[in-house]
């Protein structure tokens, strides 16, 4: 079997709305890539007794424990004192470790404040992990068959100690046991629907997790697997895949976690063909999306954002008589964009979107999240109406969602190359 680890995050900070700990997200992309499974994540605050519970409760589960944080030079830094009085070692001064820190206050031309002498405090026993980017060194402590690792808390400084530092050490120690992933991505079906259609599927392998998770405009199926049989393992994720393709059909836009945006730029590149916008509710974001892939240049030629009705006419050659008479948010505005700025800008593709993303500005006839996005292209026009729920962002997204799948589709079921999946 695999090593089982956990984490635990340090910081009252990290409780707060204010500060996002991302460390714990780096740690386990890492951890898992070497065959080591995270089974819970902990995040406690600067408070001596939680944390000796944190790092107790830990130390009966796993071999493998990592924290980050807590160990700077004020008095609510306590990972090190914690740790000490839990495993019954005293702190000792690492004169080294307070020539370093000196040496950096030095270099800045700046004396070291006092308090900085409790970074050079180490539990009797410990490994230092020297970090060259800041004055908290990390640390390697081992008792009774368990490792304990206590790295830093500033991203820029815990990953580059942990990926020096800290995983040679672990892969000497890891089995061949690794984990295998794929993730499936979905359009146009919600949790329950994708779960309803699957379920009996994933059941029949029990040796693999199975996680569907709602994301806006998209559902995410994840499949993970722990195994040293990569051939078996392979085998295995290719089957369930394979039948999920029969039971979700053209809904799969791709099994490797791509975006949709990224599907697209793909399709486009495949097909030499270019694509333009114009938006209105969504304020570019369409755009923005296709352009976040590198090389975008190649297919985007360019695209509008048209609040106001008289934009819509002077800038994608919407008839003033067309809004006026259906309504600004209406499928012939929609089309009438797609088309206009197609033919502005000589584009394979044209993209119009037009809505109501809120809060206000919807009616008893057109409500908060009606969308109208219409595709063109030289063999004609298609044209969506969507009632969206949700909130201004989610609203708009899934518009973008929308039109981006128009494209999808359009290759998936009028072109000859090869199918849009990943």
């Amino acid at each position: 079997m695999g090593m089982k680890a956990e984490i635990i995050a340090v910081g009252s900070e990290l409780l707060t709305p204010d500060r996002l700990d991302t460390n714990s997200l780096f740690l386990t992309e890492e951890l898992n890539a070497i065959g080591i499974e995270v089974l819970r994540k902990t995040v406690v605050g600067d408070n001596r007794e939680l944390l000796s519970e944190a790092f107790r409760d830990a130390l009966n589960r796993v071999p493998l424990i990592i924290a980050s944080g807590g160990l700077g030079p004020t008095e609510d830094d306590l990972t090190r004192e914690t740790l000490a009085e839990l495993l019954g070692r005293k702190l000792q001064r690492n004169d080294e470790i307070l020539r370093y820190i000196e040496g950096r206050f030095r270099a800045l031309g700046r004396e070291m404040p006092a308090v900085n002498v409790r970074q050079a405090m180490v539990p009797e026993g410990a490994d230092i992990l020297e970090n060259p980017r800041g004055t908290a060194p990390g640390l390697w402590l081992e008792d009774q068959n368990r490792a304990i690792v206590l790295l830093p808390g500033p991203p820029r400084e815990l990953k580059p100690l942990f990926r020096e530092q800290v995983l040679p050490r672990l892969q000497r120690r890891v089995s061949d046991v690794r984990m295998f992933h794929r993730e499936i991505r979905v359009t146009g079906l919600g949790e329950s629907h994708v779960e309803q259609r699957i379920v009996a599927i994933y059941k029949r392998y029990p040796d693999v997790n199975t996680t569907v998770l709602a994301a806006p405009g998209e559902t995410q199926v994840h499949l993970r697997m722990w195994t040293s049989d990569a051939a078996q393992a392979k085998k295995t994720l290719d089957e369930i895949v394979s039948s999920f393709e029969i039971a979700l059909n053209d809904r799969i836009f791709s099994q490797d976690g791509s975006p949709l945006e990224a599907v697209i730029a793909r399709e486009l590149t495949l097909h030499n063909a270019t694509i333009s916008a114009a938006e209105s509710c969504t304020g570019g974001l369409l755009a923005q999306r296709l352009t976040s892939i590198a090389g975008s240049s190649s297919y985007f030629l360019g695209g509008v954002v048209v609040y106001s009705n008289e934009l819509k006419t002077a800038w994608a050659g919407v008839p003033a008589e067309v809004i006026q008479t259906k309504g600004a948010v209406s499928s012939e505005v929609a089309i009438a964009l797609a088309e206009g700025i197609r033919r502005r800008v000589g584009s394979t593709f044209g993209v119009g979107i037009t809505g109501i993303a809120g809060p206000g500005g919807g009616s008893e006839e057109k409500p908060v999240g009606t969308v109208h996005i219409a595709l063109s292209h030289a063999g004609g026009v298609q044209e969506r109406g969507v009632r969206f729920p949700g909130d201004r962002e989610s609203i708009r997204f899934q518009a973008s969602q929308v039109a981006l799948d128009m494209v999808r589709m359009h290759f998936l079921y009028n072109g000859k190359q090869p199918s849009t999946r990943a």
